[in-house]
């Protein structure tokens, strides 16, 4: 047993999702010989012994085609030697597009005495309840990413250790739900620091309805939307019709929310029914709404399996659209396959851009035949007292009040901008007001629902590439120009009339 170090990998046919004996008659043999939890040779059971190679079939998307492995490296090399039409390919994982809070990469101070403790209490600005869960982020040093961060406990109340500073350089404040975030600068420390959150009116115009206003139910009506993300979790404002758990070892039913509230964040953007100022309302909620969950429960990161496999099912199930608010540091063939077959069947994948601030566009949002989003805001449109004008940044629009945010990726791969900054939407505990391409990528779905269902003899195509260009030909054709540059806009944002 000594030696040996066993990863997972996908095996994928020489092209594509499926085997084609044509293509390589041993290799699509040997495809169609593994079996999902079945071992080869010395890793498991022995279903093939007269193949010498060490490894075990996790999952399968197709009986043909694709395999989640786990392999004894060393079996690799004599693997592709004998398979030269199989391509064997590593496993690599993505994270959600939203973008993260500012981070404490060094302490502020050393040792645990209480009279090192600086005290601060979150409460409602209404009333002056306290909010517990609420994340307080305080830097000493911001530019060197010095100070602690914490979570409130019951009474509102967070004890970060930051030495004994007369003051802090900026105290951010993320709010579990209902309230709008916080940024204070240069705040003075005293005895009794209370920071005070304004909650967040469901009647607001933020950038998303700035633009594009609150819509009628039936909008998006003939539209099948999948969100290929954390689940979604129930919410008074969504109607989920189904979906499936991609997770390998998870349940196929288990759907809802992984733990984050991201999916349910992304969901509500496109299809939240709620009425303002009791509910919220999405662009599309006459959308058919569908959770891809590929996100195990309480885990940050999926698998470029996890998400292939689930936007082949969403194309299986019919979706015409899928929304994928993930990003991921590399090309991944698997990924790139999953959205090339998509389009081949007559859906389009839209995709995230990431969140690096003006780094390159991330995958899977770069690969070529994905729908690529950055993201814009507004200002005006969130509180100036919150965290979202963080991301105030240049470029400026024709009309100055319009930005780039300033986390968002771009280059020569966007194709479309949509609001991301201070993005109102569902979670599981209520509403939260969210920034990142994770909320434009679904602001710009929810706009491509509203057209499609506008366009009958689109819908009606038979499911091929044909349908899938004629799709994004709409899209380009309804894009307007904001001023910011091809790399920052692509085409620029999709107009719908109000």
């Amino acid at each position: 047993m000594s030696g040996r170090e066993f990863e997972e990998v996908i095996l994928l046919p020489a092209k594509g999702w499926r085997a084609r004996v044509e293509d390589s008659a041993t290799g699509a043999a040997f495809l169609c010989s593994l079996r999902a939890d079945v071992g080869i040779g010395a890793g498991g059971a022995v279903a093939q012994p007269q193949l010498e190679f060490d490894m075990r079939v996790l999952d399968s998307i197709y009986e043909d085609g694709a395999k989640l492995c786990r392999i004894d490296m060393a079996s690799v090399a004599p693997l592709r030697a004998k398979y030269p039409g199989v391509r064997v390919v590593p496993v690599s994982y993505c994270t959600t597009a939203l973008k993260a809070r500012p981070a404490v990469r060094d302490r502020a101070a050393t040792g645990s005495a209480s009279s090192n403790k600086t005290i601060f209490r979150v409460v409602s600005a209404v009333d002056g309840s306290p909010l517990p869960r609420a994340t307080v982020t305080a830097f000493t040093d911001f530019d060197n990413g010095i100070g602690d961060e914490r979570t409130t406990n019951r009474a509102g109340e967070v004890h970060l250790s930051l030495g004994r500073p007369r003051s802090v350089e900026r105290v951010y404040v993320e709010p579990r739900a209902n309230y709008w975030s916080r940024l204070v600068m240069e705040v003075s420390i005293r005895s009794n620091n209370v920071i005070e959150l304004q909650p967040i009116d469901l009647a607001f115009t933020d950038c998303l309805r700035f633009f594009y206003g609150n819509a009628e139910l039936d909008m998006g009506e003939g539209v099948k939307v999948g969100i290929v993300d954390s689940g979604i979790a129930e919410h008074p404002d969504l109607r989920i019709d189904g979906g499936v758990n991609t997770v390998t070892g998870e349940s196929p039913h288990a759907i809802g929310d992984s733990g984050s509230g991201h999916g349910t964040h992304v969901a509500g953007i496109i299809a939240a029914r709620g009425t303002p100022a009791r509910g919220i309302r999405g662009l599309a909620p006459g959308v058919t709404l569908r959770s891809y969950r590929v996100f195990g429960r309480g885990k940050e990161k999926s698998t470029t399996w996890a998400i292939a496999k689930a936007i082949d099912r969403a194309v299986a199930d019919g979706c015409d659209l899928v929304n994928v608010s993930i990003v991921g540091p590399r090309h991944s063939v698997v990924t790139n396959e999953a959205i090339e077959d998509a389009r081949s069947r007559g859906t389009l994948v839209i995709a995230a851009a990431g969140n690096d601030g003006r780094e390159a566009v991330s995958f899977p949002a770069a690969e070529p035949l994905a729908i690529a989003v950055t993201a814009m805001g507004r200002k005006r449109t969130f509180p100036i007292s919150s965290a979202h004008r963080d991301e105030i940044a240049r470029p400026f629009g024709e009309d100055s009040d319009d930005f780039v945010a300033g986390f968002t990726n771009v280059g020569q791969e966007v194709d479309i901008i949509g609001p991301g900054v201070g993005i109102i939407s569902t979670t599981p505990h209520g509403y939260a007001a969210w920034d990142g391409t994770s909320m434009a990528a679904p602001a710009v779905t929810g706009a491509i629902a509203r057209l499609l269902s506008k366009a009958p003899q689109i819908l009606q195509m038979p499911k091929t590439q044909a349908r899938a260009e004629a799709m994004s030909e709409l899209v380009f054709r309804a894009a307007v120009r904001m001023g910011f540059g091809a790399r920052h806009e692509g085409q620029g944002r999709i107009d719908l009339p109000l």
